[in-house]
């Protein structure tokens, strides 16, 4: 007889600066491996599983993400005291905020979601060492005018090719982005931030493993001088052959928004 099946999406939030990532890896601190060790301890002699909705890379941090949770056989205490509960026990760089009941026709990998991420940077002298989980730092100047034309230009349905790393066979590269811009920075702020600093904000269905992380590192190109324009806008045809390289820093990069249609 097949065991009953209890579903829920639950919300969270994490620095990810001193984790490997989201996936469980051998000998690596992980996301995904913290909360499965305090979902066992909380959850003691309880069958459970979960799944992420995406997998973010290592120092890669989320103010919006989810995953689903399987508990067999029997259902949660009431949400709210498990929140609390769960909470206790996480560690102080990784917290849930929110969890709702949900059905086994829900699959949040294969349901249809949008996406915002923002990559935080700064240039100029160097940051103070506390930005540093937050803020990837350019110590050249920047022509940032320039690096939003070429960012504005990533807006739409283009071949991703050239932004992704290690392209395996079958790999969807025909993406679209809803919008892609640069902005001075409000999203994070803190006494010991610089002056000023920018946000990439992007936004899209889905993305290829280091696709943003690789945007930015062009922009960066383009705003130091070493790409034109022309040449961002040869790397998003179908044909070419521009082969890019340069991948941004993990730290500077957050899951900004995550929803669900």
């Amino acid at each position: 007889m097949q065991k009953k099946r209890f579903y829920y999406i639950v919300r969270l939030q994490y620095l990810g600066f001193r984790f490997s990532g989201w996936q469980k890896q051998p000998g690596q601190l992980t996301i995904e491996r913290m909360l499965v060790k305090t979902l066992k301890f909380i959850l003691p002699d309880t069958e459970f599983k979960i799944l992420g909705a995406g997998r973010t890379d290592a120092k890669v941090s989320s103010l919006d993400g989810a995953f689903e949770l399987f508990v067999i056989e029997r259902e949660l205490p009431p949400l709210a005291e498990f929140i609390h509960l769960f909470n206790s026990n996480l560690p102080s760089d990784i917290r849930v905020t929110g969890i709702i009941p949900t059905t086994a026709d829900f699959n949040i990998i294969q349901q249809s979601k949008s996406k915002e991420y923002i990559y935080l940077f700064s240039y100029g002298s160097k940051n103070h060492p506390f930005c540093a989980p937050f803020l990837t730092n350019v110590l050249v100047n920047l022509d940032i005018e320039l690096m939003k034309e070429a960012a504005a230009l990533f807006e739409g349905t283009h071949d991703f090719s050239a932004y992704t790393a290690k392209l395996q066979p079958n790999t969807k590269v025909v993406r679209e982005v809803y919008s892609c811009e640069i902005v001075t920075n409000s999203i994070l702020t803190a006494n010991f931030f610089p002056k000023e600093s920018f946000a990439l904000i992007v936004n899209g269905a889905g993305f290829m493993r280091y696709q943003i992380r690789m945007m930015m590192g062009a922009l960066f190109q383009v705003g130091k001088g070493e790409l034109s324009i022309d040449e961002i806008k040869e790397s998003l045809k179908a044909d070419s052959n521009v082969v890019f390289t340069t991948v941004a820093p993990g730290s500077g990069l957050l899951l900004n928004k995550l929803s669900f249609d």
